[in-house]
């Protein structure tokens, strides 16, 4: 049967199928459940609380991939994105002073928009008429974004008040352990030692494929911090019922959003999203063979549909913006077909919920690994990037170069639009910029006087 023609309703398959999709389930949430202390973790730094925070992450998950599964029969699973939890968290709160609770009603504009744009196709024009250089420059900036809020954390590096810039710790500490004078606040040595045990021993592991090495590493990591004192366990119970929503659900402040200009939160939210998820559904399925002819996506609309309604439900619930995870490819290659992988991985979300008192024991240090390590991953995008055309290659570069050297996604974004139509229009190539490009240059530009 081609992709084309595959049916989008959720039969029940025999024994022996059924039982290879679990298994892929199974391979899928190993590789992504780091979301489940990452998550928290992130959005705590906003000031969330960390207990509301694990179960809305959960159930947002569950919600999302149960809903993949159920309406577009695909194996992709979903949970709230790493890089828009930190735009959300360093970029929107601390950065620019708003509330959580106005992030989050900017969560829940950006996912009506999604469901209005999916459900009226212009979700999928927008994403055509966006060159792909540039798609390529956003994933790599969101790495190594990524990447430095984990080495921050860690505090492996730190900001240089000499230089204005971040710097690398005191080389004093190999020798007489004294730590760097600009060290990042309530790091001391023996967790940056604890970092470094958990970027290595997690590196390891994924350089020897092993499956979920992300998710392993932080609990490797969290386990070696109880003899060095950087974990001090309360309790030894590794399950409890989980925290109740009541700090974050409907805590959403239109009101204040309203006032903060809702250009730059929910057109990053959207952008970023917009361009994660479609080139997620269309990288996994091509791995999968799932796509037509025309290398296209079959049921891409229903797909998109439940990213959509995830969103909007994460934003309610508590936590940043629901999408599709790439980490799906592996539950493809353990042979996931079928909705009922996606469906598996929902479930095992809603088990998560119960490990509260493990989740909240892991320090910043055993987290800091994958963060670093989903920066690498996501970095792999430069390889695709068109470096021998000028007018392609500045716009990408300034991408990838702004997101983390102005701690910020947003500005990025904007860099890569604004050079992009200009160097297009001034070189002589402006039958080169699409509707779509001219709409988002219009409102980057706006955003500046406004």
């Amino acid at each position: 049967m081609s992709p084309s023609s595959s049916p989008s309703s959720l039969p029940v398959p025999p024994g022996p199928a059924l039982e290879r999709e679990v298994r892929a389930g199974l391979a899928t949430f190993a590789t992504m459940g780091y979301i489940v202390v990452l998550n928290p973790a992130i959005l705590g730094d906003a000031g969330m609380p960390a207990g509301a925070v694990l179960t809305a992450t959960c159930l947002a998950a569950a919600t999302g991939s149960i809903l993949m599964g159920l309406l577009a029969n695909y194996p992709f699973a979903l949970a709230p994105g790493m890089g828009l939890n930190a735009f959300f968290a360093y970029t929107l709160v601390l950065g620019e002073g708003l509330s959580w609770q106005a992030a989050l009603a900017a969560v829940f504009v950006s996912g009506v928009i999604f469901v209005v744009l999916t459900l009226t196709r212009i979700r999928e024009a927008a994403i055509d008429g966006i060159p792909p250089n540039l798609k390529h420059a956003v994933g790599a900036g969101i790495g190594l974004f990524v990447a430095l809020i984990g080495l921050r954390n860690a505090g492996l590096i730190a900001y240089n008040p000499g230089t204005r810039a971040m710097g690398r710790i005191n080389e004093g500490y190999f020798g007489d352990g004294a730590l760097a004078e600009f060290a990042f606040p309530g790091v001391d040595e023996a967790s940056i030692g604890l970092a470094l045990f958990g970027l290595l021993a997690t590196a390891v592991l994924v350089a020897r494929k092993v499956p979920g090495a992300l998710l392993i590493g932080i609990l490797a990591t969290t386990l070696a911090g109880i003899p060095l004192g950087v974990v001090a366990p309360e309790s030894w119970s590794p399950v409890a019922m989980p925290s109740g929503l009541g700090e974050t659900f409907l805590q959403l402040d239109f009101g204040e959003l309203f006032a903060y200009g809702l250009l730059t939160a929910v057109f990053t939210f959207t952008f970023v999203d917009l361009f994660d998820t479609a080139g997620t559904l269309v990288g996994v399925a091509g791995k999968a063979e799932m796509l037509d002819e025309d290398g296209r996506l079959p049921r891409a609309k229903r797909a998109l549909l439940a990213d959509s309604v995830a969103t909007v439900t994460g934003s309610l619930l508590g936590t940043s913006t629901t999408t599709t995870y790439v980490e799906s490819a592996a539950g493809v290659a353990e042979g996931g077909r079928t909705g009922w992988t996606a469906i598996t991985v929902g479930v095992l979300f809603l088990a998560a919920l119960f490990f509260g008192p493990v989740v909240q024991l892991v320090p910043g240090a055993a987290t800091a690994a994958a963060l670093v390590l989903v920066g690498v991953f996501m970095m792999g995008a430069v390889g695709r990037i068109d470096f021998e055309d000028p007018v392609e290659a500045i716009p990408a570069f300034l991408t990838v170069a702004f997101m983390p050297l102005t701690f910020s996604i947003a500005e990025g974004i904007s860099a890569g639009i604004v050079s992009c139509v200009a160097l297009r229009l001034l070189s002589g190539r402006v039958r080169q910029i699409s509707p779509a490009l001219w709409i988002m240059f219009g409102l980057f530009v706006l955003r500046y006087f406004l």
